[in-house]
């Protein structure tokens, strides 16, 4: 049944690419992707690895790297950032389009060479959706447009997320809550990802069909992301065709 859908998707994705104009054509992705990483304070040396090797090793996975090139002619844009306080994000990957393994391999190949900045210990999660916003806003001519969330703390400087105000339309927001080291006890540790994943629920997330994904913690980054990533990238049934005179 899954394998029909996405043959389906492939199908409808293809026939709008052969009837856009071939200008209109070279422009158009399938989903922008931007992905921001919560590199505040609460976020060591050893954790800050963790996201970026944990983020390029969930890209390789053998079914994601199949989801983002299950579509080479109209592909998935990436972008990945920073963010920390307010006015203190880092964009580390600009759009790519990822239409065969050498993209995907010089994406991995990027993160796993980002050495750490130094930023601020504050939370802002306002300015890092604004941020995300923002980059979204340049890829108007994707299907799908995406903002992923990640952060292993709630926003306590700058302007709350519920408050942020400025997102395109037809963007969806979703989150990964990264819970507590596991240093602290099982009791505590669960509380602080229920609480968390409630925070995110009602102040991050956004737009339509918008989850929360959680990692138990920075060891358990990789697979959270791997499964979101998973999640997101499943072939879209594209709902309009192009009209070649109005989107050259």
């Amino acid at each position: 049944m899954m394998l029909r859908r996405c043959a389906r998707a492939i199908g409808a994705a293809s026939l709008i690419f052969a009837l856009a104009t071939p200008s209109a054509a070279q422009d158009l992705c399938r989903q922008a992707l931007a992905l921001g990483l919560d590199v505040s304070g609460s976020v060591d040396a050893r954790e800050y690895r963790l996201q970026l090797d944990g983020l390029a090793a969930a890209l390789g996975d053998t079914d994601v790297r199949a989801a983002l090139l299950s579509t080479p002619d109209i592909p998935v844009r990436l972008a990945v950032y920073e963010w920390a306080e307010p006015r203190e994000e880092r964009l580390i990957l600009g759009w790519t389009a990822i239409k065969s393994e050498a993209d995907l391999a010089r994406v991995q190949t990027t993160l796993r060479a980002t050495l750490r900045s130094d930023m601020g210990a504050s939370t802002g999660i306002g300015s890092a959706l604004r941020t995300g916003f923002n980059l979204l806003a340049q890829q108007d001519r994707c299907f799908t447009r995406t903002l992923d969330i990640s952060g292993d703390g709630k926003g306590n400087t700058g302007q709350r997320p519920q408050d942020v105000a400025n997102m395109p339309p037809d963007v969806t927001v979703n989150g990964l809550v990264i819970g507590v080291d596991e240093s602290v006890s099982a009791d505590n540790r669960n509380l602080q990802i229920g609480e968390l994943t409630a925070y995110y629920a009602a102040f991050v997330i956004r737009g339509p069909d918008a989850f929360v994904e959680t990692a138990l913690g920075f060891d358990d980054f990789e697979d959270a992301m791997r499964r979101k990533l998973l999640r997101e990238l499943r072939v879209m049934v594209i709902g309009r065709v192009l009209d070649p005179q109005t989107d050259q």
